[in-house]
């Protein structure tokens, strides 16, 4: 009886695995340039207020002139946003992004004082109570790491151009 089931199931899950090849990390894609696009369009619009938090980025970071931060935070925001949601040179913006988003919670997110873990995990929340707010770049983060380690999925410009260049070779 359940051997029957077997093969059919089999089926199923090679069905979805391809539907996934596809659609799946394109959605992580769609959605994480979208956000990282929204931010960085803040930063383009607004004032710049690194040099309030210079002292707050961690080494080598705190190095680098607010200015400068400032202008790549920025545009690497709003360029790999858009590469994301294409799927070009995914790897190298996960990456990017990746650090970015590290030093965003360490600098901005991380709560300012804790003294236990409980008091930590307070601050894995979307809003600040004063004990920060990491938890969305937490999540950004987890969503990053597949794309950095299995790349765009099949439905990017990246796969395109690596068929292009395997036919070519």
């Amino acid at each position: 009886m359940y051997k029957a089931l077997i093969p059919p199931i089999h089926r199923l899950f090679d069905g979805l695995d391809l539907i996934g090849l596809w659609i799946g990390l394109l959605t992580l894609r769609i959605v994480l340039g979208w956000e990282y696009f929204e931010a960085g369009q803040a930063k383009f619009l607004g004032e710049n207020w690194f040099a309030d938090i210079q002292d707050r980025f961690p080494f080598p970071f705190n190095l680098v002139p607010p200015e400068l931060s400032w202008q790549m935070a920025t545009w690497f925001e709003l360029i790999g946003g858009i590469a994301l949601v294409l799927g070009l040179a995914t790897r190298f913006f996960s990456l990017s992004l990746i650090v970015l988003t590290v030093v965003a919670i360490l600098s901005v997110h991380w709560p300012d004082s804790w003294q236990t873990l409980g008091e930590l995990l307070q601050g894995y929340a979307i809003s600040d109570d004063g004990h920060g707010n990491y938890k969305l770049p937490a999540i950004f983060l987890a969503m990053l790491l597949p794309l950095l380690l299995l790349g765009p999925g099949r439905l990017s410009l990246d796969h395109w151009l690596r068929r292009r260049l395997d036919r070519s070779a």
